[in-house]
């Protein structure tokens, strides 16, 4: 399981963009085991965890989702909010009692074309946690399907 962690944002934004980012959170309380969104559905909202933590998982034909990483404080819990069509890549569930910023999407989304530069930031802060969740879930597919003890190819 990968151990470290996806770009925050408290580090991927400036102090401004952060702040007018802000203006647009609501704080929600998130029970344990609450689906955030499955794969394949409408992509509307995302969330900052401020506590507690949340599993990103993936279908995988034939077998339970797959944990593909799990994420905790600071963290952007939902990508696909910013690019079109604005359909979930992955599945997200409330491994225990979470605390977050939820934000509505359709409202981030015009601030940033109305602010060009914040929209440059955002979208470069979203691109670093879509490379760092592609390389996890590159990890983790290799752990499910690696055989056992295979070993480094010689």
């Amino acid at each position: 399981m990968i151990t470290t962690t996806t770009p925050r944002m408290s580090h991927a934004l400036p102090a401004d963009h952060r702040g007018a980012l802000m203006s647009l959170a609501r704080e929600v309380d998130i029970p344990p085991h609450t689906r955030l969104f499955n794969e394949g559905g409408r992509a509307d909202h995302f969330w900052v965890v401020r506590s507690g933590a949340v599993a990103l998982d993936m279908r995988v034909p034939g077998r339970q989702p797959v944990v593909i990483e799990t994420l905790g404080f600071d963290e952007l819990v939902g990508w696909s909010w910013l690019f079109r069509p604005h359909v979930w890549q992955l599945g997200a569930e409330a491994v225990g009692p979470v605390r977050a910023w939820e934000f509505d999407a359709d409202k981030v989304r015009e601030m940033c074309r109305d602010n060009p530069a914040m929209g440059e930031s955002v979208a470069g802060w979203v691109g670093q946690v879509i490379a760092h969740r592609l390389q996890a879930t590159r990890v983790r597919l290799l752990e499910v399907y690696s055989p056992y003890d295979s070993g480094v190819p010689g």
